[in-house]
């Protein structure tokens, strides 16, 4: 609440004149700024029917920092003018001086002064009439003098247009007597507490009206990231196709596991140190079906199921290393050795969102740790005719529905797609995925049936995220670097096109 003594001095202001008072004027009688009135009126209006308070707002003119200066010391042009001597002056000095630039330009325009070129040292300023009259200084002092009226809107204008003159629009309101009216201030109740109820004190005080319809203080409570969000729509789309989510909880693997199941052979430039994370300790892996393990060898390093294999000595040293895993489609081969292991093979699909590791640069674009979206399906007879209408029914529930598929290569997948969309914001075709049918090199070691195929896609988390809340730089979107303010306003994801 404002200051009682304000308070008071108000009402005893509005009390003496008869109809009411402005609060501008009653700043300048009380001698205290026009927002400590402000507050004032607000703390009467809270008070209830003291008084009647209507807002009014009323424009003036006020000159601008550079305009005061210009009516004290006179215009720029008047400044210029008045700095040149009979002999004239050197036009590289005069525009040194402080108003040099801006009023040579009017002095010249006014046809006060002109320029010798021909003169020996450098052109030379000379005045062209003996005196002037300063109409812009003339024009500000009126303004200063709250004499503005006198101007016509042309001259207004033009001392707007050099900024040195702007128009100010003032609140204030109009005070008038309420119902309640008093000029001695009650201090209303806040709270109904039990001495009160007690003494039955309570009868004689006044009560602060209790407004229902206030909204409660926000609590303090997590929030969703927006990759949380974007997830759990990706999620949302699997399970309306019948998928089934897979385990991910094994960020670590081993070598075996995140390539050679996949007949990625020993030698790929993805295990070099550059792309790999290796663990140290413990550094080696040992558990491994053995029957599964010499197959997955064989085909390696001799070939088989109508393969020649990639003929080299395939080594259980580098199978054994452990790593962090660069890949969902690890925990594929895993749930896909396990499906084979069955006594009757039945049609699945699996789906998983998960974090994999690339021994990255970090840049705008790139993490060293990111999220895969991997959908896998396995059934008789599968071909690419299939794989391509699963695409175009996973896209189009994502609101993506210009689709074109361009052949590539995966160590793990024969044939393998490229997958693109038109991107109507920036006009043009970008990739949005990667798939393929896995290689029966890598799916008959495992033990499942000869006519069951495997097609798989997967895609980032990261880039459509960055799209939906147009973020430029991955940085600010996972890391230290993270707006948790973004994160706290971020509305419910929604996957538009």
């Amino acid at each position: 609440m404002a200051d009682t003594g304000v308070l008071e001095s108000l009402l005893q202001r509005v009390e003496k004149v008869d109809g009411g008072v402005d609060s501008q004027d009653v700043a300048v009688i009380l001698g205290v700024d026009h927002q400590v009135i402000v507050g004032a009126v607000k703390s009467l209006q809270s008070l209830g029917d003291v008084i009647e308070a209507e807002q009014r707002s009323s424009k003036h003119w006020e000159l601008t920092a550079e305009g005061g200066e210009i009516a004290e010391k006179g215009s720029h042009e008047a400044q210029v003018f008045n700095a040149i001597p009979e002999d004239g002056l050197p036009q590289s000095q005069l525009m040194k001086l402080p108003s040099g630039k801006v009023g040579f330009s009017k002095a010249m325009s006014n046809k006060w002064i002109r320029v010798d070129k021909s003169h020996e040292g450098g052109p030379r300023v000379f005045r062209m009439v003996e005196s002037i009259e300063d109409s812009v200084r003339d024009k500000l002092l009126l303004v200063k003098g709250g004499q503005s009226s006198q101007l016509v809107e042309k001259d207004r204008n033009e001392l707007k247009k050099r900024k040195l003159l702007t128009e100010v629009t003032v609140k204030s309101y109009w005070i008038t007597k309420g119902g309640s009216f008093s000029t001695t201030i009650t201090k209303q109740e806040t709270e109904l507490t039990p001495e009160m109820i007690a003494s039955g004190c309570w009868k004689e005080k006044k009560f602060k009206p209790y407004n229902f319809e206030a909204m409660g203080v926000a609590l303090d409570c997590g929030h969703l990231h927006p990759l949380m969000k974007v997830r759990t729509q990706f999620r949302q789309i699997f399970l309306e196709m019948g998928f089934t989510e897979m385990p991910t909880n094994n960020f670590i693997e081993s070598s075996f596991w995140n390539f050679d199941s996949l007949f990625q052979p020993q030698q790929h430039p993805a295990r070099d140190q550059h792309d790999t994370f290796f663990i140290s300790d413990p550094a080696l892996a040992h558990e491994f079906p053995q029957d599964y393990l010499e197959r997955v060898k064989k085909v390696h390093s001799e070939g088989g199921y109508g393969s020649q294999g990639y003929k080299y000595d395939w080594k259980i040293e580098e199978a054994q290393k452990n790593i962090l895993r660069t890949h969902t489609t690890a925990v594929s081969a895993r749930m896909l050795y396990r499906l084979a292991q069955q006594a009757e093979f039945t049609p699945v699909k699996y789906f998983s969102i998960d974090r994999v590791f690339r021994n990255e640069t970090l840049d705008a674009t790139h993490l060293a740790e990111f999220h895969q979206i991997e959908g896998v399906v396995a059934d008789y007879g599968l071909t690419l005719g299939d794989l391509m209408g699963i695409l175009h029914q996973f896209f189009t529930k994502l609101g993506i529905t210009k689709l074109r598929f361009k052949p590539a290569f995966n160590p793990y997948t024969e044939p393998s797609m490229e997958v693109f969309s038109y991107h109507e914001g920036l006009k043009k075709w970008v990739e949005v995925g990667n798939s393929g049918v896995f290689r029966p090199e890598m799916l008959l070691p495992m033990g499942l049936p000869e006519g069951v195929s495997v097609i798989a896609w997967g895609l980032s988390l990261e880039r459509p995220t960055m799209i939906k809340y147009g973020i430029n730089n991955i940085r600010e979107l996972v890391g230290h670097k993270v707006n948790l303010q973004m994160v706290y306003d971020s509305p419910i994801c929604r996957l538009d096109s």
